[in-house]
């Protein structure tokens, strides 16, 4: 049974879309999704999934209402699971308690469940909407249904740049060009991510680690802990293997290396707790869609790139780039100093173009969120 839109559906699934956001930085490889139980005019219930392998945000919200459940609406971001994971099947829980109608953001992109969920709710002769806040729900799940509808996680790019477009001085020099809020922004963006993706100049010029620093998040206590929790798998494109064990980068934990020759090292960096993998192009590059498959396979669902001009470039003239963030700092480095992309254009009509969804300030600087067209 379904049925059309209520008056305050899209309030409640308001209210489900930012107990969501809760799961931001912890859900990983699953998806985000709140729910509400309302009964009458008064919500009974509320939940958000909070990590993999433990309740959905379904249960949690069934819990809190107990038998008030009964006869109720809920509101969720995502079509409720109808198969057996780690956890049973959400569907099953709502027809259990006897909720009265479900409105679901979204139908789930996940083959397992992929309308299954809907259709078992309809056959138990609970009302069944489907679609309000729909590009909400999509917008905070992207890399989850990327990599559910094409083997692939969302990529992010984030480049720092000063106002004429400059990201590092002719020496390499780039460090501390934003400012604090701009770089607690950058750590969100990395909370957030499965992967953070660097190479091989970066790390050493840098001496990067990639890690999520939790002080720096500028969020609450809560959802510093769940970052500090789930760390983002870092992955290392080192096609010669030219960063050292040794390097802080190493030193800070498990890491993936993505290589054109391991050169017999294999067990040496199993050893050191991180893992090779061989992935070889043609040109003497690392392949970086068939990276990009390995990571989805391993449950990848935002990939976000910081890296250096070069190898930034290269996943832009792959159009393998989901979206970037663009940090812009108030300040000139000059006509000598590295530029944003390494991507040598001759024409205008080559020039890639982009969609600009959002211009904010960050303390002094500002972020500029732009997709490919």
């Amino acid at each position: 049974m379904s049925d059309v839109p209520q008056a305050g559906d899209q309030a409640y699934m308001a209210r489900a879309l930012q107990l969501a956001r809760r799961g931001l930085f912890s859900t990983h490889p699953n998806p985000r999704v709140g729910c509400v139980l309302v009964a009458g005019d008064e919500i009974v219930g509320e939940g958000w999934h909070v990590r993999a392998g433990e309740p959905h945000a379904e249960v949690h919200a069934l819990q809190q209402a107990g038998e008030r459940a009964r006869g109720a609406t809920a509101y969720v971001t995502l079509e409720p699971c109808s198969h057996h994971g780690r956890t049973p099947p959400c569907a099953e829980a709502l027809v259990r308690a006897g909720v009265a109608r479900v409105v679901a953001a979204m139908q789930d992109p996940n083959p397992l469940v992929g309308g299954r969920g809907l259709a078992l709710l309809r056959a138990a002769g609970i009302q069944v909407s489907c679609g309000v806040l729909e590009a909400e729900a999509r917008a905070l799940n992207a890399g989850f249904i990327k990599r559910m509808e094409q083997g692939l996680p969302l990529v992010r790019v984030k480049l720092a740049m000063s106002l004429d477009g400059r990201t590092a001085m002719a020496s390499g020099e780039s460090q501390w060009i934003t400012g604090a809020p701009a770089r607690a922004a950058v750590q969100r963006l990395r909370a957030r991510s499965s992967v953070v993706l660097s190479g091989a100049d970066t790390v050493l010029c840098d001496n990067a680690r990639l890690t999520v620093r939790a002080d720096e998040l500028a969020v609450d206590a809560e959802q510093a802990a769940l970052a500090a929790a789930r760390p983002p798998l870092r992955v290392l494109i080192d096609g010669q293997l030219r960063v050292p064990l040794s390097a802080a980068f190493f030193q800070a934990g498990p890491a993936w290396v993505a290589c054109c020759d391991d050169d017999g090292r294999r067990d040496e960096y199993a050893a050191a707790g991180h893992e090779l993998l061989r992935l070889p192009r043609g040109d003497g590059h690392v392949d970086l869609r068939r990276l990009l498959a390995e990571l989805a396979a391993a449950g990848a669902n935002e990939v976000l790139v910081e890296a250096g001009p070069r190898l930034a470039g290269a996943f832009a003239r792959e159009g393998l780039v989901d979206e970037y963030r663009i940090f812009m700092a108030p300040q000139l480095l000059g006509s000598s100093a590295r530029p944003l992309l390494d991507w040598p254009l001759e024409r205008m009509a080559e020039a890639p173009q982009l969609s600009i969804r959002d211009i904010r300030a960050v303390g002094r600087d500002w972020q500029i969120i732009a997709i490919p067209t």
